[in-house]
């Protein structure tokens, strides 16, 4: 396969790399690194990566940023002065717009996997905004799985912190048992390389 991997220098897209990179021709992709750049936050950026990448079997986002902060630090504010700001529109506007320019350049029969994590299913102090963002991404892919044309396939890893970034999380995750990168990329290859749609991987407990 040819699979494009946004967020490829990542801790997270480097195990996801190195795992389907054995079997498979990984493109990496990413803001700041890779053979192609890509801003989730900018359509015009994806649009481009696509043009870029030729033609696709799968498409990987290991990518999205949100803000961490206390509820009392968000007010009611329009979109642009809102701290969702960042959250709203990398991790979930960004993917959901990957997903849309994936879906007209994929080959028949190929898969889109999102990134969402823990907080969808367990909140933690000071992390609204990511359970915000992470929810709306795992009911994107559900709805979407059910319209996609050409047999393509859609689905979302969902892990818990990683152990290799509890040295700047742990505050935020105190009580959680991290996981390896490397156990989570397992997720990403069952959704290339198996054959569901509209699935949240859970990679925790």
């Amino acid at each position: 396969m040819r699979i494009l991997l946004v967020g490829a220098s990542g801790t997270l897209g480097s195990a996801v790399a190195a795992e389907l990179a054995q079997r498979h021709e990984v493109i990496a992709a990413g803001r700041n690194s890779g053979s192609i750049r890509v801003d989730l936050a900018d359509a015009q950026s994806i649009r481009s990566a696509f043009k870029q990448a030729g033609e696709l079997d799968a498409v990987i986002s290991a990518a999205g940023n949100v803000t961490f902060a206390p509820l009392a630090d968000f007010k009611p504010a329009a979109y642009g002065q809102s701290l969702h700001t960042l959250g709203i529109a990398d991790k979930l506007l960004g993917q959901v717009n990957l997903a849309l320019a994936a879906r007209d350049h994929l080959r028949d029969g190929g898969s889109i996997t999102l990134t969402t994590g823990i907080l969808a299913d367990q909140p933690i102090v000071a992390g609204s905004s990511a359970s915000l963002v992470n929810g709306a991404v795992e009911a994107f892919v559900r709805a979407v799985a059910v319209e996609l044309p050409r047999g393509l396939r859609i689905n979302a890893v969902s892990p818990t912190v990683l152990a290799e970034a509890m040295a700047a999380y742990a505050p935020f995750f105190r009580g959680f048992e991290p996981t390896t990168a490397a156990k989570a990329a397992l997720a990403f290859s069952r959704s290339v390389e198996g054959a569901q749609t509209g699935q949240v991987y859970k990679v925790f407990s």
